[in-house]
This record gives structure tokens, sequence and C-alpha cells, in this order.
């Protein structure tokens, strides 16, 4: 089982549209014209999407922040970093810090960069690591490998 689908209300579809597909790098999937929702595909095409529901929306019209993870290998994540901060995007840590590397949740163990969307919704690349758990290990990632 894996998420197929979810919805995000949005201030303005076409700069979430913009944003999600130029600096995510979401797919552009479908534009629903009698509505204003738009839809993008999220890593292998018709394998999940989110749609982005605009203020007259049913799912637009209540806006409330949220957050979305996009899992990612670990190169990807090391070279989102970068992408991002190009972009202008600030990337933050697990305890919400300005961070230029990828934080480490030693429970699962995955590591992560956050991000905001022009919304305010939280975004997060996540690679999920094939070292043993540590559940007290929080920190960089680049001290997770020295502990590895």
């Amino acid at each position: 089982m894996y998420l197929y689908e979810s919805h995000l209300p949005v201030t303005e579809t076409a700069a979430s549209q913009a944003f999600y597909t130029e600096v995510v790098g979401l797919e552009f999937a479908y534009r629903d014209l009698t509505r204003d929702i738009i839809f993008l595909w999220a890593g292998k095409r018709r394998r999940s999407m989110i749609g982005l529901w605009g203020p007259s929306t049913t799912y637009g019209a209540e806006f409330h922040r949220t957050h979305v993870a996009f899992a990612v290998t670990l190169s990807e994540l090391l070279a989102a970093g970068e992408r991002l901060r190009r972009s202008g995007v600030t990337c933050r840590d697990f305890g919400g810090e300005e961070t230029d590397e990828p934080s480490v949740i030693g429970w699962m163990p995955s590591a992560q960069l956050y991000f905001s969307d022009p919304d305010g919704h939280e975004l997060e690349f996540i690679c999920l690591l094939d070292d043993p758990a540590e559940p007290s290990f929080i920190g960089p990632l680049s001290q997770w490998q020295r502990k590895t």
C-alpha cells in the first residue's frame, strides 16, 4: 500500500503550479478548467499525485497549512539542498534551524531537508537510511555518518 493522492489548499494555483513544477520538481498532470484545481504527478507518472486547490474550491476554501514529505534517494536529497538554495528557498533541519545539510532522525533512521512553499506549507524531502536505528539521535547527516 502507498499513498496515491493528497490535496493542498493554495492561495493562487498558477504560482503554486510554478513552484511545485520548477522548484520541487513535480510533473504537471492536469488542470481542471471548470474548477481552480491543478493536479501534479509526484514521482513516477501515475504512481502518486498532489492536487492544488484554489480558494474557490472545496478543499481550498478553508485554507490551513499542512506538511507533505516526498521520498527521494540520498543523492537526490544532497543535490536538492543546493538546487533549492539556488531557487531562493531556505532549507531547515528537523529543529527548524536554517541549514546547508540534511538532518537525521535516528529512530527511522532518515535524512531530510525541510522547506516551505509560497503558502507556508511545510515540505520535506526525505530519504530512509539503511543504517541501524538509533532512537536518541537527532542531528546533522555529517555527524550521523561519522557514527556509522
